[in-house]
């Protein structure tokens, strides 16, 4: 299948990762890592327990800083910003186990994701209240419309209790949306999830990715890897094992050794 991203054309980088080496004491949970995800790209981060998957997602995201190396979103360098500046350059994240706030409605939970409204500094409410009102109409119409998005429109005002993990999932990328990431970081999401809600979030993925939106996720389903992935990377020890389309990975006697266990 013809993705889009051919060795002859690469996209301009939405994320840069250069030399990137997170040590905790003496032990080394990512070595060295440099890879860059192009624009409108969906690149796959794989490799078995332990490999390192989820300390080089806290470092891209900004939750723990390198030891050493430089990450660049948008071509400017974040490797000491935390994670709420990061935020505002345009990067969302997801987790694995979604935490909505439970008793507040689905719609209220989108909202809560929206940046820099006027209305969040309360002498604005007072000197400039009709900028405010329009602010916040026009966010309640893109929240709705995100829920119609992630197919949850119809429990817009139900609290976020009532959704079952896949659905707390869609609700999740939703929240994320609302932010206008540039590129959205996926932790692991087809954990727990049915399969019939899994097609729907896969085909939810595409339909973001088609409105340019770049994606960096971690995933154990190799299939939903195949099926989303321009490309994969491999992670082993801390270390990028090798990278490539989906197929050239899978055939790929190291991964073949240290991410299916030496199966065929």
């Amino acid at each position: 299948m013809d993705r889009g991203f051919g060795a002859a054309e690469s996209p301009p980088a939405v994320l840069s990762v250069a030399g990137v080496t997170k040590r905790y004491g003496g032990f080394v949970a990512v070595d060295d890592m440099t890879f860059s995800v192009g624009r409108g790209e969906i690149l796959g981060l794989i490799g078995p327990n332990g490999a390192g998957k989820t300390t080089m997602f806290d470092l891209v995201a900004g939750s723990v800083p390198p030891s050493a190396g430089r990450i660049a979103i948008e071509g400017v360098d974040v490797s000491r910003e935390g994670a709420h500046r990061r935020i505002r350059r345009g990067l969302g994240r997801t987790f694995q186990i979604p935490r909505p706030f439970p008793d507040l409605t689905l719609l209220d939970n989108v909202l809560l994701a929206r940046q820099g409204q006027t209305g969040e500094r309360l002498v604005m409410n007072f000197v400039a209240s009709g900028r405010v009102r329009a602010e916040e109409k026009a966010a309640r119409d893109k929240a709705m419309a995100l829920l119609e998005l992630v197919l949850l429109k119809r429990l817009a005002e139900e609290p976020a209790k009532v959704l079952s993990g896949g659905q707390r999932k869609l609700l999740e990328l939703a929240r994320v949306m609302m932010a206008d990431p540039a590129i959205i970081l996926l932790d692991e999401p087809a954990a727990g999830v049915n399969a019939t809600l899994l097609e729907v979030i896969i085909d939810r993925i595409r339909e973001i990715n088609a409105r340019g939106i770049t994606f960096l996720l971690i995933e154990h389903n190799i299939d939903m890897v195949s099926r989303l992935c321009h490309r994969v990377i491999v992670m082993a020890s801390g270390r990028k094992l090798c990278e490539g389309t989906p197929d050239a990975v899978a055939r790929d006697p190291r991964v073949v050794e240290a991410y299916l266990g030496g199966a065929a």
